[in-house]
């Protein structure tokens, strides 16, 4: 048996004015070949159990690419391109079938639906060629998508910490139907509503959780071998993106168009729970000192400029409004500011400085420009920026945040890195020198991965609405390519899944 095996991950937030190149890629960009094989075996993500069954098959193992990069604006045509020749050169009439790592949200300069193009084109030039995908439950599923995929499962958790269990299920089942004892089917159900992703955590009460949930109890029974809840990611400008429901059956179509039909039912009877609602941040930060109570730090959640969404990681709204109230005992996560990097570097640890830190990204999607906050403090630390994850979320994956400082300003201690890079591990701060657990509050910029390591350690949790291209407020986005109507711009909306075979 011959097995290709690629990752191809982006989630791309159209609304960002940050492009994605291909050196973006990776913690050292892209890998291709024998180092993208080495460096993803034995990692818990979806690729990592792709290349565990392929061994367990006593399978031959072609891993043309490994490609995974933070969120942020369109991809580039150049790297786009690169990523799917490579795919698809690796693929010959003697490959039994293909599995592939995506993400389901990748927008690219050369098409607004990254994963059905790439799809698509396997298809035509191997028709018969079995195709497994594992995508992130925020994935935008397309008709191009489930046309041209034989089996596609998506996460069921977020913060996403069932990645490997996503990659062998969906690996388990083009595997099995390689062998002749399953002959997979797939249904899907687009529901029109664009949900908030801070509604779509799956760690406490919510509709995701309910939803999941549902999925889960109905896999294993009826010859259901894999039931998908996708919540979507809404900072994507395309003509569909939003919530649906993939099942998976065996041989029997119908079973799998009921319980698509269920699901999506019940999603769209939970879409008010799919609206978020901020409080004002100045309120948000007064109520943060109120909960300090030495239980565990209290976490300031900068969701609006979450890098993990495609933010900039550099607007200062939050952390300017905790420096005013004078809230003691702070850490940072942190800023992304190339420029005082290299300043802080320059004068070196020890050194008494003042920056003008963040706000150099302007953001023309919300008619925003940057505005740099005027900070003065001691350069703690000087690191590479590099870590290996231990968290619960891909773990044993290299982490690079560029070259990273710590700026000490008596009451906060901010870490300022060259490169994006989301708080969902504890070693955003132990890798800079900062012990999180003996802070009184963490400010991160995240939405909702930052529960997989830092919901363990904390004693309370305030989202602060402050400014950016990843802000909960859908209304302050303009969208153009959205197909309408669709839910929450439209409420009256009257809408029930359809029940044919799609």
């Amino acid at each position: 048996m011959r097995l290709v095996i690629a990752m191809l991950k982006h989630e791309t937030n159209t609304f960002s004015p940050i492009p994605t190149p291909i050196e973006a890629f990776g913690a050292q960009g892209p890998l291709f070949g024998e180092p993208a094989l080495a460096a993803m075996r034995g990692t818990r993500t979806a690729i990592g159990a792709f290349i565990d069954l392929a061994h367990k098959a006593g399978a031959e193992i072609s891993v043309p690419l490994a490609a995974d990069a933070l969120p942020g604006g369109i991809v580039t045509r150049e790297a786009y391109q690169q990523f799917v020749d490579a795919i698809l050169g690796s693929i010959d009439d003697r490959c039994d079938a293909v599995l592939l790592d995506l993400h389901g949200a990748m927008v690219s300069a050369a098409s607004d639906d990254g994963e059905g193009f790439l799809l698509e084109a396997i298809r035509c030039r191997w028709p018969d060629i079995p195709i497994g995908v594992a995508l992130d439950l925020h994935a935008n599923v397309t008709r191009r998508m489930i046309e041209n995929a034989t089996a596609i499962v998506g996460y069921k958790t977020y913060p996403h910490i069932d990645m490997y269990e996503a990659g062998e299920a969906a690996g388990h089942i083009v595997l099995s139907a390689l062998n002749g004892k399953v002959r997979p089917v797939m249904a899907w159900q687009r529901v029109p509503v664009i949900a908030a992703t801070l509604c779509m955590g799956t760690t406490g009460p919510g509709p995701m959780t309910e939803l999941t949930e549902s999925a889960r109890q109905v896999e294993g029974a009826n010859g259901i071998l894999a039931t998908s809840v996708f919540g979507g990611f809404p900072m994507a400008d395309i003509p569909a993106p939003g919530v649906s429901i993939v099942v998976v059956a065996d041989h029997d179509a119908t079973v799998a168009n009921r319980v698509a039909a269920a699901l999506a039912a019940a999603a769209w009877d939970r879409r008010e729970a799919f609206v978020y609602t901020a409080e004002p941040l100045a309120q948000s930060v007064s109520r943060a000192r109120s909960l300090a109570n030495g239980t565990g730090p209290v976490l300031l959640i900068d969701h609006a400029d979450n890098c993990a969404s495609g933010g900039t990681q550099d607007s200062m709204r939050v952390l300017d409004e905790v420096l005013n109230q004078g809230l003691e005992n702070v850490a940072v996560a942190s800023i992304r500011d190339p420029e005082a990097v290299g300043t802080l570097a320059r004068a070196g640890i020890g050194a008494k400085i003042t920056a003008n830190l963040g706000g150099k990204t302007d953001m023309p999607a919300l008619g925003l420009t940057g505005e740099p906050l005027k900070i003065t403090g001691i350069v703690k630390n000087l690191t590479d920026g590099r870590f290996v994850i231990t968290g619960p979320m891909m773990t044993g994956v290299e982490a690079n945040m560029g070259r990273s400082a710590v700026l000490d300003t008596g009451n906060v201690e901010i870490v300022v890195t060259e490169k994006p890079y989301e708080p969902w591990d504890l070693g955003v701060f132990r890798s800079v020198g900062i012990e999180p657990t003996k802070k009184t509050f963490l400010l991160l910029k995240s939405r909702v991965h930052y529960r997989a390591a830092f919901a363990p350690i904390a004693g309370a949790t305030v989202e602060c609405d402050g400014i950016g291209v990843t802000s909960s407020d859908l209304g302050k986005f303009r969208f153009q390519k959205l197909e309408r109507p669709v839910f929450p711009f439209d409420c009256d909306l009257a809408w029930s899944p359809r029940t044919t075979k799609p």
